[in-house]
C-alpha cells in the first residue's frame, strides 16, 4: 500500500530538508503538522520536542525571505523587552529556524467586546517598548524609496491588473502629488522601530501578552505607523470612539517613556491619518498581487475595508482629498 505521507512528503524538497535537519537538531525524525501560513513565502510546522514541548519550525526559502533578518529583528525586539518566540536554532543560509511555540490564539481570534481593552493596552505596552528601543544604524531605513515603492503598487496591482484600468494623465498628475505628499509626511515624523504590519493576527494571546511574530520586515520609520497598523487592522475594524481611546492611551504611554511625538493630539492624529493613507494604498495593491501573482483570492475580500478607510480620511486632508475622485473613476469604471 502505497504511504501517502512520504509520497507527499517526497514531492516537497523543502519539507525533505527541514525534516532531515530537524532530525539532526533533535536526535529524532520530527512528525511535523502544518501551524500556519502566511501572505509571504513562509510556512511554519509545529513538532514535539525532545521533552514533549511544542515547538515551531520554519520554513523561509531563501530566494524569497530574508532568515538572517528575521533572526536579527527577533533579537532587537527581545533586547527591547517585547515577547518573540525563542530561537532554539537555526540555519539563516537554508532558511529553516526552530522556534519557541508562542500557542495558537492571536488577538484576531480572542478579541471579544469584554476583553479588546486589556488585549490593546498590552499591545500598546509592548510597542513603547519597541519603539523606546530605536537605535540609530540597527535597522534599515523606511525611506523615500522604500515609500514610494509601496505606493506603486496600488495603480499596478489594483488598478491595473485587479480593475484592469490605467490612470489617465490628468489621474496620474493627481497620483504623483498625492504620492509625493504622503512620502514627505512619512519622512517628517519623528523616526522609530516599526513592526510594519503591527495587527492583530501577528500578536499572540501568550503568557506574558502580546507575543509577537511575523516581524522581520521591521524598519526604522514613523512613529505613527504600528499605531495606525494596529487601529485600523486588515482583518478586524474597530469602531471609532475605541480607536481615539486607544490613541490617547498610547500618547500618554509614549509621553511617560519620552518618546518624540508631538504635544497635541491633533498634530498626532494627523501622522497617523496621513500614514494611514499610504498604508491602505499599499495594503491595497499587496492584496491585489496576493490574489493575481501569488494564487491567493481569499485576500480580495479584505479590499472593501481598506477602500473604505482611504474614503473616510483621504477628503479630510488638502494632501489626499484627490484620491476620492480617483476611486470614484476606479470603481465607477469611467
Amino acid at each position: 500500500m502505497t504511504d501517502l505521507k512520504a509520497t507527499a512528503t517526497t514531492g516537497d524538497p523543502r519539507r525533505m530538508a527541514l525534516e532531515n535537519w530537524l532530525a539532526r537538531v533533535l536526535g529524532a525524525a520530527p512528525q511535523l503538522e502544518p501551524a500556519s501560513s502566511d501572505a509571504s513565502f513562509r510556512r511554519y510546522f509545529r513538532l514535539n520536542g525532545p521533552a514533549g514541548e511544542s515547538l515551531i519550525a520554519m520554513d523561509a526559502p531563501p530566494a524569497q525571505e530574508n532568515t538572517p533578518q528575521f533572526l536579527a529583528v527577533a533579537e532587537l525586539m527581545r533586547a527591547a523587552g517585547v515577547h518573540v518566540p525563542a530561537v532554539h536554532a537555526a540555519v539563516p543560509g537554508e532558511g529553516f529556524a526552530l522556534l519557541e511555540d508562542l500557542g495558537t490564539r492571536t488577538y484576531l481570534d480572542a478579541i471579544d467586546g469584554d476583553n479588546a481593552e486589556g488585549l490593546v493596552a498590552d499591545a500598546l505596552a509592548a510597542l513603547v517598548r519597541w519603539q523606546g528601543a530605536t537605535r540609530p544604524g540597527a535597522l534599515p531605513p523606511y525611506d523615500e524609496a522604500v515609500l514610494h515603492r509601496e505606493l506603486a503598487l496600488f495603480p499596478d496591482w489594483y488598478a491595473g491588473r485587479h480593475l484592469a484600468r490605467r490612470f489617465t494623465p490628468a489621474q496620474r498628475r493627481d497620483w504623483d502629488a498625492v504620492c509625493a505628499a504622503l512620502v514627505d509626511a512619512a519622512l517628517s515624523q519623528p523616526q522609530v522601530y516599526v513592526h510594519r504590519d503591527f495587527i492583530l493576527r501577528n500578536l499572540m494571546a501568550s503568557d506574558p501578552s502580546p507575543g509577537v511574530i511575523d516581524f522581520q520586515d521591521a524598519l526604522v520609520g514613523p512613529i505613527a505607523y504600528d499605531v495606525l497598523t494596529l487601529f485600523r487592522d486588515a482583518f478586524h475594524r474597530f469602531e471609532q470612539d475605541f480607536i481615539e481611546r486607544g490613541v490617547s492611551h498610547y500618547l500618554a504611554l509614549a509621553r511617560a517613556a519620552n518618546l518624540p511625538v508631538p504635544s497635541s493630539d491633533a498634530n498626532f492624529r494627523r501622522w497617523f491619518d496621513l500614514i494611514g493613507v499610504q498604508r491602505h494604498l499599499k495594503v491595497t495593491g499587496i492584496f491585489a498581487r496576493l490574489a493575481h501573482r501569488d494564487g491567493k483570492p481569499k485576500y480580495l475580500a479584505e479590499i472593501p475595508r481598506f477602500l473604505g478607510y482611504l474614503r473616510e480620511t483621504a477628503p479630510r486632508y488638502a494632501e489626499t482629498e484627490a484620491l476620492v475622485p480617483l476611486l470614484d473613476a476606479l470603481e465607477g469604471g469611467h
